[in-house]
């Protein structure tokens, strides 16, 4: 017998231990188990956000929708959250740095399934959806506004929708047209000359934007994939049909994602993510400022004004256990970035945090090798997968976005 025949023999042979006679996927009851915990139709119902008492209220959520898009929600009216939230790609912007008024050090998230994180940002330096939506508008690279200006414009384009969801505006009369705490030097002096009551009216109603569109961003959900549809078929114990038969290849790709490749360990449950922070020894990019992942999001997250402990909060503080019990320092957080969601992933490149892989194929070959991290240590070890074994993985990872 040649190579070459030994070698398709062996294919078939692999084939058939996967497929089996009746053409059914072979698994066990664990991973029968494991592979229905990840299927979409196990994604409980969105928890109510207690901090925002308008997270759920139509009005609001239209209102937030108006100024998602909206350009006039920045400093020179040309960027709007959706211009790097973009609607016809997975709210995200195909960019290995997100671009605003300049260029990030970071990869925009997409937001499909976002309310349901605990943190937020690649490092969670934010703790609720609507303080989230926040952040932006006042980054100088992004939107590069200022929380007063923001005031005013609502109150010129949209106070009477805005005093139908939140109560009658402040008097920002004698408001400056440009104050905020984080802007540039005029913008931080105007602020500070400020009084006390009418720089809380300012964050009042700057924070009521954020909750505004949260209660937008919040509508934003996963939509079920082919991995759903055989995840349901074989927990079922139906055959399954059409695109959601798996190929030898995405089926090894499975049994490898919840296996030897160890890819569910952090990529778990319906949405791919356990909603933590790894360092898994991603490389830092070249000419892009020092950044140190989460070990430096907690010190802001602590001091942001709009944080679950803050005023601006609804609700008692019950809900901020995650804030109150977060993990502050050690070597577990150096460098880590939070679990991206892996739905929809393949057709979203380039990869990581900063864009540091091109394509899913260069994904698997790291985790594959497991370098060191250049800083803190790398959580992940070398899995030595094959070149069959490499290219199975990206063959499943595909069916989460088809």
């Amino acid at each position: 017998m040649s190579r070459f025949a030994a070698a398709a023999g062996l294919l078939a042979l692999t084939a058939l231990a996967f497929l089996g006679g009746c053409g059914k996927p072979q698994f066990s009851d664990t991973e029968k188990k494991t592979i229905a915990s990840l299927a979409l139709n196990t994604l409980p119902s969105l928890k109510p956000d207690t901090t925002n008492q308008y997270a759920d209220l139509p009005a609001a959520a239209a209102l937030g929708s108006t100024l998602f898009f909206d350009g006039g929600m920045s400093r020179d009216g040309s960027v709007s959250c959706s211009t790097c939230h973009k609607i016809g790609r997975q709210f995200q912007d195909d960019l290995p740095q997100a671009v605003g008024v300049a260029r990030t050090n970071r990869r925009t998230m997409p937001l499909a399934g976002v309310a349901r994180n605990p943190w937020f940002f690649w490092d969670g330096r934010r703790d609720s959806l609507w303080a989230q939506a926040l952040t932006p508008l006042e980054n100088p690279l992004e939107q590069a506004g200022n929380r007063a200006a923001f005031a005013h414009y609502i109150k010129k384009r949209f106070g009477e929708r805005y005093e139908r969801i939140f109560g009658p505006l402040p008097d920002l009369s004698t408001v400056p047209a440009n104050a905020s705490p984080l802007g540039t030097d005029a913008e931080k002096a105007a602020w500070n000359a400020m009084a006390a009551g009418q720089q809380e009216d300012v964050n009042r109603v700057y924070a009521n934007i954020g909750k505004a569109i949260a209660a937008f961003e919040r509508s934003i959900e996963p939509g079920q994939t082919r991995f759903d549809r055989f995840a349901i078929d074989l927990a079922t114990g139906a055959k399954p049909q059409g695109d959601a038969a798996f190929s030898p290849e995405e089926i090894l790709g499975l049994k490898l994602f919840i296996g030897k490749g160890n890819c569910v360990t952090c990529h778990n449950g319906p949405r791919f993510t356990d909603n933590s922070f790894h360092n898994t020894g991603v490389p830092p990019v070249d000419g892009l400022p020092l950044d140190r992942g989460r070990i430096d999001a907690v010190a802001q997250v602590q001091v942001d004004p709009f944080n679950c402990l803050g005023k601006f909060r609804d609700g008692d503080d019950s809900a901020c256990k995650e804030l109150r019990f977060m993990v502050k320092d050690g070597p577990r957080i150096m460098r880590a970035y939070k679990t991206p969601s892996l739905r929809g992933a393949a057709d979203r490149p380039p990869f990581m945090h900063a864009g540091q892989f091109s394509t899913l194929d260069e994904v698997v070959a790291h985790y594959s090798k497991a370098a060191p991290s250049v800083e803190g240590t790398t959580e992940i070890h070398p899995l030595e997968l094959s070149d069959r074994e490499r290219a199975a993985l990206v063959a499943f990872l595909k069916t989460l976005a088809e």
